[in-house]
């Protein structure tokens, strides 16, 4: 078989170009998936980043301190993190670029460390002393509590106290008197008694402030009207229309009483039935009694 040399060699050109653009192509294809893959990795590095980035400035946010000194900070390390976060969003994905940001970071986390670290310790330092304005709160409100019951029983014993030192008296009695010939003489006869006489003891009390005590003496005729009527006094809202008024010093101890009531001419005579007798030391009614006039 006779070959030619000239197409052979034609053949053996084409053939090897054939090789060379396949070689090619793979080689092509090879460096593009290579570049791909590259760029894709260098994206989600970025976006790595921008996340880190964007989850400190919202950690920002969420920090409530009331140090200026510490707010300024606060507010001076947000502002950089923004700037940055801004500056790698204009930029594209370039492995140089990114490992200068990823530097910003690392330094901006450093940073954050130190001031994080420092709230942290304010934070601690706030929540002992709001531990102990607490306990200092509870505190005070036992002592205010005690106080308020050493209060209320101090107002009790002064009250037992005024109460314990009122004047008070005892074994009340009134008899009818009339006069004969110059003289009294006891007498229940209705129209001959001129005058009744109320009789009673003062109690003895160390309490009781020494000195003179004004004593009002009350009968009431069956009528209800006030026997002798020597008209009204006032103590405060109240008023007492009295028959006889008797002033005593009384020196705190056992005083006995016997006061007069004579009657007015329009007592006269007195009627029959029963008279009822109260004893006052100002307002207050010390005790009664009551005698029947036949």
């Amino acid at each position: 078989m006779i070959v030619n040399p000239q197409l052979f060699n034609y053949r053996l050109i084409i053939g090897s170009l054939i090789i060379a653009v396949a070689a090619l192509t793979v080689y092509s294809f090879t460096s593009y998936k290579s570049i791909a893959s590259h760029q894709q990795f260098l994206e989600q590095e970025k976006k790595l980043v921008e996340s880190e980035l964007s989850q400190m400035i919202t950690r920002y946010d969420d920090v409530s301190i009331s140090n200026d000194l510490i707010t300024s900070k606060l507010e001076d390390a947000k502002r950089a993190t923004i700037l940055t976060l801004d500056s790698l969003k204009m930029v594209r994905s370039d492995l140089s670029i990114l490992a200068k940001f990823k530097q910003q970071l690392f330094n901006i986390k450093l940073k954050n460390k130190v001031l994080f670290n420092t709230i942290d310790s304010l934070d601690e330092v706030n929540k002992g002393l709001e531990r102990e304005k607490l306990l200092a709160y509870s505190e005070l409100r036992k002592q205010q509590n005690e106080n308020s019951t050493l209060l209320q029983q101090n107002k009790n014993l002064n009250k037992s106290i005024e109460k314990g030192a009122l004047l008070t008296a005892n074994s009340f009695k009134a008899e009818g008197f009339e006069n004969l010939f110059g003289a009294k003489a006891s007498s229940n006869k209705a129209k001959k008694v001129e005058s009744i006489e109320v009789c009673f003891i003062l109690a003895e009390n160390a309490l009781t402030e020494a000195g003179e005590k004004e004593l009002y003496i009350q009968i009431l005729n069956p009528r209800n009207n006030v026997v002798a009527d020597k008209g009204s006094v006032n103590f405060g809202n109240s008023s007492l229309i009295y028959s006889a008024k008797e002033i005593i010093n009384y020196n705190n101890e056992v005083v006995e009483v016997c006061i007069d009531v004579d009657s007015d001419v329009n007592d006269k005579p007195f009627e029959k039935g029963m008279y009822y007798i109260s004893i006052f030391h100002k307002d207050r009614r010390l005790g009664s009694t009551e005698v029947k006039l036949n």
